[in-house]
């Protein structure tokens, strides 16, 4: 039975959680693709197959606790998970003093609560092994607040905080917990097509780019017991730290 990866918080063709998708699947493992929308991860898993890898395709809700133990449950089902990869979150700016709870709460439970959910059942799978890795999408909200993005920043601070619990508790029981700081705009479809004259005004240059992406959670993968990284800053040259 080989070695499974799963991904939660995967959309758009090109995009973080499609491009760490391909390179598990590079990696010799059976990738199960999760997201919200079924034609999105079928693509994507679509693509791996057809470029010789193994995909299932998953609709999971990172908000729904039955769904994301499902989806875990089906990919240790299938071979014992070996890299999971937390990449929900979407930004949520909004003005605090206008912003309804509702909204407030969403963007927590999204990318906050959502990562509580998938690292628990993920880890109750790899613990009794003694190995596997399990890590975490962050961004510039991880770090610092800024105005207009109290939610996000709550939500992504509290996720950096969780990972950073789970790898001192679970480090010394085999579990390399990682996070990844993604500290400026991603060059992919969604912020392409959504903000294109930011993208245009940034050039490829200031975007950090998929592929560069993609191979730092292959690095914090393949990192051997006695050097593990529990966090990784990735930005471009042009992004003020």
């Amino acid at each position: 039975m080989s070695k499974t990866a799963i991904v939660i918080g995967v959309g758009a063709g090109e995009g973080l959680g499609a491009a760490v998708c391909r390179m598990a699947a590079s990696e010799g493992l059976h990738v199960f693709v999760g997201g919200r929308t079924q034609a999105k991860v079928e693509a994507v898993a679509d693509a791996i197959r057809s470029a010789g890898g193994n995909a299932t395709a998953a609709v999971a809700d990172t908000t729904d606790e039955a769904s994301v133990a499902a989806f875990v449950g089906a990919a240790e089902a299938a071979g014992p998970i070996d890299l999971a990869v937390f990449n929900a979150g979407n930004n949520m700016p909004g003005n605090p003093l206008e912003m309804e709870a509702e909204y407030f709460e969403t963007c927590w439970r999204i990318g906050c609560f959502g990562g509580f959910l998938f690292s628990r059942e993920t880890l109750r799978r790899m613990v009794p092994r003694g190995e596997g890795t399990l890590l975490l999408t962050g961004a510039s909200a991880s770090m610092r607040g800024k105005p207009n993005f109290a939610a996000f920043t709550a939500a992504k601070a509290g996720l950096r905080a969780l990972g950073q619990s789970l790898a001192r508790e679970f480090g010394p029981q085999g579990i390399h917990v990682a996070h990844v700081v993604v500290d400026g705009g991603i060059g992919g479809e969604r912020l392409k097509t959504r903000a294109p004259e930011f993208a245009a005004r940034m050039g490829e240059d200031g975007l950090i780019g998929l592929d560069g992406l993609a191979e730092s959670y292959r690095f914090l993968y393949r990192q051997p017991r006695n050097a593990w990284t529990q966090e990784l800053d990735l930005r471009t040259h042009k992004e003020q730290y």
